[in-house]
């Protein structure tokens, strides 16, 4: 089975995934960064045809690297990446505990090793934010380094 987007479902190792070509492009519940760019074979943000490769990729990883975020290798791909793996929980310097993102949304984004240390970046997009947060093994610690609007 395919995706809107071209990706082969049967490699998720989400069973709880619906699938978005039967979901509307909301395989979890939530809308996906992928499907919402395939929808109707048109990119909401480049405009092409689905059959020509999609910008949307491309333009996050530039932004990204623009960042100028200084032991941050140079980001060169972005994955799909389910809500509920990625939404760590931040603690607000007040003491307040957050979440950033929707747990049932779909987003693009990559682990980064962070250079001359043992922690890690977390790179995470949707249509309106970038975030990268660093964390140490399995997300603990995370600290926001970088949160803002696109564009």
């Amino acid at each position: 089975m395919k995706a809107l987007c071209g990706l082969d479902c049967g490699e998720c190792g989400f069973k709880e995934c619906k699938g978005c070509t039967e979901t509307d492009g909301r395989p979890f519940g939530g809308s996906c960064m992928l499907a919402l760019c395939c929808k109707e074979k048109r990119c909401e943000n480049c405009g092409k045809s689905f059959e020509a490769p999609c910008n949307m990729k491309e333009e996050l990883i530039a932004e990204f690297n623009a960042l100028g975020i200084k032991d941050m290798q140079e980001v060169k791909e972005l994955h799909a990446l389910h809500g509920g793996y990625i939404n760590l929980q931040y603690t607000l310097p007040g003491g307040q505990n957050i979440k950033i993102w929707d747990d049932d949304r779909v987003y693009l984004g990559n682990q980064i090793c962070k250079k001359n240390s043992d922690r890690c970046y977390g790179l995470t997009a949707d249509e309106n934010y970038l975030l990268v947060c660093e964390y140490g093994e399995d997300g603990s610690d995370p600290e926001i380094i970088v949160y803002k609007k696109r564009r």
